[in-house]
């Protein structure tokens, strides 16, 4: 990415965080600019340095693609490719090819990461393999000229007009080739490039909808695939942000519920209001603004001495007005200065990102409690100049990838809520998914193709698709009709974490994946929720 001409400053605080998260079925071949990698011949070396992989575990090497595959005279562009090594090289069974979502995730840096997370038995039976998804450094970075202000729109929900404006503004289309299809089609060269004729899949969030769009397109060269926290096609991409906002909602509530319960470790309060207005008050310390999240329900423990007898009269009332109560106190705070902002929170920020991860709420509580001080080694709550670019990086990758396939029209009737979670509350909970919804997200930014329409076109074996009940960032519902279109086992994962495979410490979780990618089946339909595994 090109730096602007303009700093932005040693430290840049983060003011939001990205979410993320991701027609017709191509019947015939489509002619590539350059000729097929020639089986089997793919070069391992180290992999850069950036990356810090141990060469004995994990190495690299490049695959050349087609940079347009309908357009022969496009060129071509330089694909990174890693590989983490089965462990018993002598069971090896095969190859995992692997994705963590977004879009816009590294799959270098992944790979060697679901290899440590998902079953001992896989990773000694299985190469993982992590295809740089194009756009990203390593194969065929698109140069972005960031500038102040487009990061300034990107803020307030622009991000599509942005990051097209930013990295196709000197060449008019040169991003349009950043697509879930052609990513997909590059999974096949580098298939090919390795000498094998199926891939298994492995593939997280986003990496659902690019697994089952290469099963759609190369349903022969498909073996077995587990797909984690499944997307609806059928949102994409306008709805999934809506779809979101209801889901954190959701599990914000779950983590003000779990503070409670563990009041003898935190002292934050007995009921879900009192850690509300303890993580609030930390909120205000430090950004001058109030959430504008409704207030939890109050319960008995909630009811001043004295009024016992009025107990649900007051709960009630509390109820009645708490929700209008913050955003008015909001308001006048930002009256009184328009900086004091939730927005600018770095705890508002944390809380929101960490919802769909149960390991990372203890961090949080004790951060509600102590503060900022509280975060661990590695977690800073500022981020270096060049932490940011990479974080612009892949914010403007997943904005061209949402709007360059969109095929949701924007609903303008949401716009007054955009407005106003945008510019007057500063309510991320709201305004990412109103910033798609309405239309802002996409604007100036149309779309450029249409997503394959995935589907179970002769798959030898059914996927198997995990899915969880309150995961705010793949709902469930998404994830049950994505398994109705592949025709895949589903498994129902208990509580709301995102990436039921990678958590940690689910052994029925464990199993299911053992089962099915060493048998092609399981009989594991529901699966109870992972236990915290993080230290209290």
């Amino acid at each position: 990415m090109r730096k602007s001409q303009s700093r932005t400053g040693r430290k840049a605080r983060l003011g939001a965080v990205a979410v993320g998260l991701t027609v017709g079925f191509a019947s015939v071949a489509v002619p590539s600019a350059a000729a097929d990698p020639a089986g089997g011949e793919l070069a391992w070396g180290p992999c850069p340095a950036e990356y810090a992989l141990d060469p004995d575990t994990d190495q690299c090497g490049t695959v050349t693609v087609p940079r347009d595959y309908a357009n022969p005279g496009a060129g071509s562009i330089d694909v990174l490719v890693t590989r983490h090594g089965a462990e018993d090289p002598a069971a090896r069974r095969g190859v995992l090819f692997t994705n963590p979502g977004g879009p816009g995730g590294d799959a270098i840096a992944s790979n060697g990461m679901f290899a440590q997370a998902l079953p001992e038995q896989i990773r000694r039976q299985w190469d993982f393999i992590g295809v740089q998804p194009r756009g990203l450094a390593h194969a065929g970075a698109v140069e972005c000229a960031v500038t102040p202000e487009l990061l300034a729109a990107m803020n307030v929900g622009f991000a599509g007009g942005a990051a097209r404006l930013a990295c196709d503004g000197a060449a008019p289309g040169a991003t349009a080739h950043i697509t879930t299809e052609n990513t997909a089609r590059d999974w096949e060269q580098v298939r090919i490039a390795l000498g094998v004729d199926v891939i298994d899949v492995y593939g997280l969030s986003y990496g659902t909808i690019l697994a089952s769009t290469y099963a759609t397109l190369f349903p022969r060269h498909t073996g077995r695939m587990v797909l984690d926290s499944a997307v609806d096609r059928e949102w994409l991409w306008n709805d999934v942000l809506w779809h979101q906002n209801d889901g954190y909602k959701a599990r914000f509530y779950d983590l003000m519920d779990w503070i409670a319960a563990n009041d003898a470790i935190y002292g934050l309060g007995g009921t879900p209001l009192q850690v509300y207005q303890r993580w609030s008050d930390r909120i205000v310390g430090e950004a001058g603004g109030n959430p504008t999240l409704a207030p939890p329900p109050a319960q008995i423990g909630d009811v001043p001495p004295g009024l016992e007898n009025v107990a649900d009269a007051y709960r009630a009332g509390v109820d009645l007005t708490g929700p209008a109560r913050v955003q008015f106190e909001a308001f006048l705070r930002r009256l009184a200065d328009p900086a004091h902002a939730q927005s600018a929170s770095s705890i508002y920020a944390l809380t929101r990102q960490v919802l769909p991860a149960r390991n990372s709420w203890p961090m949080v509580a004790r951060v509600i409690r102590d503060g900022l001080g509280a975060l661990p080694e590695g977690v800073p709550s500022d981020v270096t100049e060049d932490q940011l670019n990479s974080i612009v990086q892949a914010q403007m990758m997943q904005a061209i990838v949402l709007c360059n396939e969109n095929a949701v029209a924007p609903r303008p009737e949401r716009l007054p809520g955009w407005l106003f979670s945008t510019f007057v509350t500063g309510d991320l909970f709201d305004a990412i998914g109103y910033g798609y919804s309405a239309g802002p997200g996409c604007a100036g930014a149309p779309p450029v193709t249409a997503l394959p329409e995935i589907g179970n076109h002769g798959l030898a074996t059914a996927p198997l698709v995990l899915q969880g009940l309150r995961d705010p960032q793949t709902p469930y519902d998404g994830g049950v009709r994505h398994a109705r279109d592949m025709n895949a086992h589903l498994v129902t994962v208990e509580g709301g974490d995102h990436g039921a495979a990678i958590q940690g410490g689910n052994t029925t979780v464990d199993t299911a994946i053992t089962d099915y990618l060493l048998t092609g089946a399981t009989t594991v339909t529901r699966v109870p929720e992972a236990p915290i595994t993080a230290p209290l």
